[in-house]
């Protein structure tokens, strides 16, 4: 079965491809994983459509975890997974964890086969309490 794929959503372009690139140095390519950070003029902020095209990017038949950095993005990221073919949908959670490390920890998870559940709830474990 294939793993779990990952996204990162931050408000900062930069961010984003920073932790999509700390996840590659951990786990290489065994785990499908895109970033969409910023809005479309390039500021900061999230991009609905942006996220979409990240998560179509990501998918895999076991899910995608999504992992963002602050509210907006959280907000938009469920947009966004409203917006997925209605089977899609449900394999397709956002976590709540730190956006860098829970990323980091998810993809670990992932790249060992670990279900959409586990991978999110290892990185939820990250979170305060």
């Amino acid at each position: 079965m294939a793993n779990v794929g990952i996204v990162i959503v931050s408000h900062s372009p930069k961010i984003a491809e920073g932790a999509a690139d700390m996840v590659r140095q951990m786990v290489g390519n065994s785990v499908k994983l895109a970033c969409a950070g910023g809005d479309p003029n390039g500021g900061l902020g999230t991009d609905v459509a942006a996220i979409v095209a990240a998560i179509d990017s990501a998918w895999s038949e076991a899910g995608v975890a999504i992992l963002v950095d602050l509210g907006g993005a959280e907000t938009n990221s469920e947009m966004a997974v409203e917006l997925l073919p209605e089977d899609r949908r449900d394999r397709v959670v956002v976590c709540n964890a730190p956006i860098v490390e829970g990323a980091v920890i998810a993809a670990a998870e992932a790249s060992g086969g670990s279900s959409l559940e586990i991978v999110r709830r290892t990185a939820e474990e990250l979170s305060p309490q």
